[in-house]
This record gives C-alpha cells, sequence and structure tokens, in this order.
C-alpha cells in the first residue's frame, strides 16, 4: 500500500504541474501528427519505390500491380491523415473548417504521389553513383538494402517534395528518423542533383538551404552548414547554407559554411578543411602541410616529418 500511495502522489503532483500553462504542458493527443505512423508510411514508400526489394510480408501471394495498389491506397488514407493533423502549423490553412482542411490534405497527398516518378528516377542516379563510386560495393542490391547514404539521401527526396508543397512537420519527422537510423542529418529543404553520393556518411550534416548539383560526393563527418545562427528566427527563409556546384568531391571533416559561399564544378576539398568563402571552378583544396611527431619508447629523439603537399594524404576517407 505504501507503494501504491506513492504512486497517487506523483500522480497528483504531475497533475498539479501539467496545469502551468506551458508549452510542454499541452495535452492534445489526437491533434498531433502519429512519429510511428510517420515513419510507417515512409517504409510504405520505400516499397513503392522499390517494388521488387522491400516485400510487404502480410500478403504470400499477389501480383505487383495488386501490391503497389494495396501499399497506396494505405499510404493515401494515413497520409492524408497527418497532413490533415499538420496543417493547424501553417498559417494560410489556419482558416479552414474541418472538411476543408480534410480536402486540401487529400489534394497534397495525391499531388505528393504524383512526384513519385520523379523521385524514382533521382534515386536510379544515386544507386549508380554509389556503384560507380565504391569499390567496396559488389552489386547494386548490396547498396539498396544495406547502404545507410542511400537510405538517408531517399528518405531525404521523399520529405523534400513534402516540404516543397508546404507540408509542415512531417518532412522533418522523415528526415530526423534517418538521421537516428543513419547518423546523417539532411535537412528536407537541401535541394539535391542527381547521382549523389554518400560514402560512409556517418556525422554529415547538411543545412535546410544547401544546393547541391550533379554527381557531387561527399565523405563522413562533412558539415555543410551556416556561418552563425545567433540571429535564430530573423534568419529564416534567407540563404544560409552554401551551394555546392556538379562534380564536386568533400572528404572527411571538412566544413563548408554560409549562404554566400560557392563551392564551383569539379573542385576537391580536402579532409578537414575550414571554408567560409567561394572555391572557384576545377580549384583543390587542403589544409596547409602538417607534420608528423614520431616518439619512440626507445629512447630515440622525436622525429618530424613534413608530408609531401603532392601526395593525398588529405583524402581522409
Amino acid at each position: 500500500m505504501e507503494i501504491e500511495s506513492r504512486i497517487h502522489g506523483l500522480v497528483d503532483t504531475l497533475m498539479e504541474d501539467y496545469g502551468k500553462g506551458r508549452i510542454i504542458d499541452e495535452i492534445k493527443m489526437f491533434e498531433h501528427p502519429d512519429k510511428e505512423m510517420v515513419v510507417d508510411i515512409l517504409e510504405k514508400l520505400r516499397k513503392i519505390i522499390y517494388p521488387g526489394y522491400f516485400r510487404n510480408k502480410n500478403y504470400k501471394i499477389y501480383t505487383v500491380k495488386n501490391n503497389i495498389s494495396m501499399l497506396l491506397e494505405d499510404v493515401i488514407y494515413n497520409l492524408s491523415k497527418q497532413i490533415a493533423l499538420v496543417l493547424k502549423y501553417e498559417p494560410r490553412f489556419s482558416k479552414l473548417n474541418a472538411d476543408e482542411v480534410s480536402a486540401k490534405a487529400e489534394e497534397l497527398t495525391f499531388e505528393f504521389l504524383d512526384k513519385i516518378p520523379k523521385i524514382r528516377e533521382y534515386i536510379e542516379t544515386d544507386v549508380q553513383a554509389f556503384f560507380d563510386g565504391d569499390p567496396a560495393a559488389y552489386n547494386t542490391d548490396e547498396i539498396i538494402f544495406s547502404y545507410p547514404g542511400i537510405y538517408a539521401i531517399l528518405t531525404n527526396r521523399i520529405a523534400h517534395e513534402l516540404f516543397l508543397l508546404g507540408v509542415p512537420l512531417i518532412p522533418r519527422i522523415m528526415t530526423e528518423h534517418a538521421h537516428s537510423v543513419t547518423g546523417i542529418d539532411i535537412h528536407p529543404g537541401t535541394t539535391i542533383g542527381k547521382y549523389f553520393f554518400i560514402d560512409h556518411g556517418t556525422g554529415i550534416v547538411i543545412g535546410e538551404t544547401t544546393e547541391i548539383g550533379d554527381n557531387v560526393k561527399i565523405y563522413q563527418g562533412v558539415t555543410l552548414g551556416a556561418l552563425s545562427t545567433r540571429g535564430g528566427q530573423s534568419l529564416r527563409n534567407r540563404k544560409r547554407h552554401p551551394t555546392i556546384k556538379d562534380n564536386v568531391t568533400i572528404y572527411s571533416g571538412a566544413s563548408i559554411l554560409g549562404g554566400d559561399t560557392v563551392v564551383g564544378r569539379d573542385v576537391v576539398i580536402g579532409g578537414n578543411a575550414f571554408i567560409t568563402t567561394s572555391v572557384p571552378d576545377g580549384a583543390k583544396v587542403s589544409v596547409k602541410t602538417q607534420e608528423l611527431h614520431y616518439n619512440y619508447q626507445s629512447g630515440q629523439p622525436v622525429e618530424c616529418k613534413e608530408l609531401d603537399p603532392k601526395e593525398t594524404w588529405y583524402y581522409m576517407i
């Protein structure tokens, strides 16, 4: 009884604490999107985009057409329901009545689904870029099934189309799910061209207003970020992140910052470079030549060795 009494006391204390009118006290469980459902929608969209790779285990025998039809019906119902819940976050939809909200959510759902062929066109190029660029990849199935980079890119391509349609919150839930699974953080506002290759991937951060061209290759630990976020909400809708042109390679640990920073075509950025100004076409950027220090335990003096800047030591993979 002592434990039961203490539990009741904690409940009473929390109920009192919930009544203080703060942001975190809001209790509207049926008015907010369901994160688990959004992730489920994302996984069903992946099955639609890769029709021959991820089976619908609820059915033992079916044709591709029947399978896609069932998946689409499920996505249409649940996505339109989730969109209806989040439209209140967008001021231009805030005055719609319940029927108008439902109709708008359904319209946005079908507008998004019409983009699936475009998403598939782009992800096909990404898979090819992964295969062409990674000697450790033995086939494209390996890439689709197991590479975190391709999962993060696909999620971004899905979320980006919803973002462009003005759907609040749901795109960010999707990309943050991919972030938690892969360690790759790509904002849904990021614009990405074809043949995008993320190698290894962990620790990559790509900000909202980043623009990435075709045939770009990025390694782990790269940041494409803003110079400063001290301005907070006053910086919203401003170009804060860099533009990366076609055929650029950015090696591990590099940081490229600022909305005015443009990395030109065919540029190579070496590992750990810190860049806040534009880079001209065709340049190769590396950190200033470093010294290696060897401290031998045998009592011999420390040896210093300069690294040859002509070598590719700065391409840290």
